[in-house]
């Protein structure tokens, strides 16, 4: 009789660890950790396959991610206009890396950036955290339950597997303090973390992480999807407009050359489309459906991106009078009452406008729609727009809900806006919200088939373009201008 393999004397096999070097080049530093994240994942592939093709196990098989660490003993005073690249007071700072290809030209800027502004070298290690199985294989690669009856036990008796106790949101929601060692956090998430919203990502967009731009658009309608596709594959056939390739649900791209790869048969939950460009620099489109609950998971998972900007165009109700359908909003204040994150981001924390969005929005309007100054106020509010999680507020009492729209001062509502923002600043992620009025339920005016369609026939393409207009001014701000340091706090990682 075969004995559980958890009975057994057990030991642990690791590949071999490479000691810790220092670095005062960046790019040397970003080898040192590929070097080690491909030994580690390597060792765990190997061994996995031998125990998928019937090897009896020979202990536990166990790797490590990389660590970055640096130490600085100065108080030393850096451009007091960064809002990222430094430390705040001396100290030990440190971050697990996990994926050093996805994130390579990050690494260098961020750790180049360090050194810039401290003059003080990196130290490049293998970590105590170990790497789960589930992160090391290949993507689109899953480990087959079938695995335990040859194993004769659990998975975890031979592989490491994710730990939810260790992957959590407590560095960006500023609860982290330090580690056992003393070490502060140099980073807003840990590998685990990255590591488990990089295969949600491709789980509910049907596309690979590596496939996403810096530059990401929300909507919560079809209809801005069909007409995103429609553009971006019009971008591709001028040479001149910077963009090369297009990605679909599945995987399929399509560039200039042709195509490759088969859109997905059945969409996923939020299909993604992505217009990219060589440095990344291009546009990222998701249709998040409707709910603040599929806006908080979208950018729960799209923020260990560090995408520069993200933008949420989609349609609201309208609350004043004067306003028509088809006007837009953009949104300068939030009411949350979406109560999603309310246990990370307590709703008194107020959610500030940024100025370098609010221009660039306001800038693509007047190009777009040829109106400008006070003329532009006749089809755009820029208010408060509230942001809920019953879609079907309007059959209530209306003299709560009435009477808070009326004290905020509110000019629209929505489902999704305020969460996408919430979300912006706590993961220190530029954000923005355009709206479109697509009915005013408080005035007889209630979206219904035959208003829809004509709404979104004269005003969807519009909209988009309003968008992918400030998403391209945007692409061209210096990115340290772009990252307003409202979003950050007195206490703040070191990177972006």
């Amino acid at each position: 009789m075969r004995v559980p393999f958890a009975q057994a004397e057990v030991s642990v096999l690791t590949p071999e660890t490479a000691p810790a070097h220092s670095f005062t080049d960046a790019e040397e530093a970003v080898a040192a950790i590929i070097a080690i994240y491909d030994r580690a994942t390597t060792f765990l592939r190997e061994h996995f396959a031998e125990v998928m093709n019937g090897a009896e196990p020979q202990g536990r098989y166990r790797a490590f991610y990389p660590r970055l660490e640096m130490t600085t003993t100065s108080f030393a005073w850096v451009d007091s206009r960064l809002s990222f690249g430094h430390v705040s007071e001396p100290g030990t700072y440190s971050a697990t890396l996990t994926r050093p290809d996805l994130f390579r030209n990050y690494l260098v800027q961020q750790i180049g950036l360090l050194m810039k502004n401290h003059n003080v070298p990196v130290q490049v290690s293998v970590s105590d955290t170990p790497i789960p199985l589930h992160f090391a294989l290949p993507e689109g690669a899953h480990v087959e339950g079938a695995i335990e009856d040859r194993l004769g036990g659990p998975l975890r008796d031979v592989f490491d597997v994710p730990d939810l106790e260790t992957t959590n949101d407590d560095i960006v929601n500023g609860v982290a303090g330090r580690d056992a060692m003393g070490r502060r956090p140099l980073a807003a998430f840990t590998a685990q973390r990255i590591d488990y919203s990089l295969a949600r990502l491709a789980h509910y967009t049907a596309t690979s992480p590596t496939h996403f731009q810096n530059h990401v658009l929300f909507t919560n309608y079809q209809f801005y999807m069909d007409e995103f596709v429609t553009w971006a594959k019009a971008q591709l056939d001028d040479a001149d407009s910077g963009y090369v390739a297009f990605v679909e649900p599945g995987g399929a791209v399509t560039t200039r050359d042709g195509a490759t790869g088969t859109p997905t048969a059945k969409m996923p939950q939020m299909p993604t489309y992505h217009l990219t460009r060589e440095d990344g620099n291009g546009i990222t489109m998701v249709n998040i459906g409707v709910g603040p609950s599929n806006a908080k998971t979208i950018t729960d998972h799209i923020a260990v991106l560090r995408p520069h900007a993200w933008l949420m165009l989609g349609h609201c109700a309208g609350l004043r009078h004067s306003q028509s359908l088809g006007d837009y909003v953009l949104a300068h204040a939030y009411v949350r009452e979406d109560h999603v994150l309310d246990d990370d981001l307590p709703v008194w924390v107020p959610i500030p406008a940024l100025a370098e969005i609010q221009v660039a929005l306001e800038d693509a309007v007047e190009k777009v729609t040829g109106l400008e100054g006070y003329e532009l106020k006749r089809i755009m509010r820029t208010g408060t727009v509230v942001t809920i999680d019953n879609r079907n507020w309007e059959l209530r009492d209306q003299s709560g809900p009435v009477q808070r729209l009326s004290q905020s001062r509110a000019v629209a509502l929505d489902m999704e806006s305020a969460t996408i923002a919430a979300n912006g600043f706590r993961f220190r992620v530029p954000y923005g919200t355009l709206l479109c009025v697509s009915d005013k339920p408080l005035h007889g005016e209630l979206k219904l088939p035959g208003m829809a369609t004509d709404f979104y026939k004269r005003q969807v393409a519009q909209h988009l373009e309003i968008g992918i207009k400030a998403m391209e001014a945007l692409r061209d701000m210096p990115l340290e201008k772009l990252h307003s340091r409202k979003l950050r706090s007195f206490d703040e990682t070191a990177f972006l």
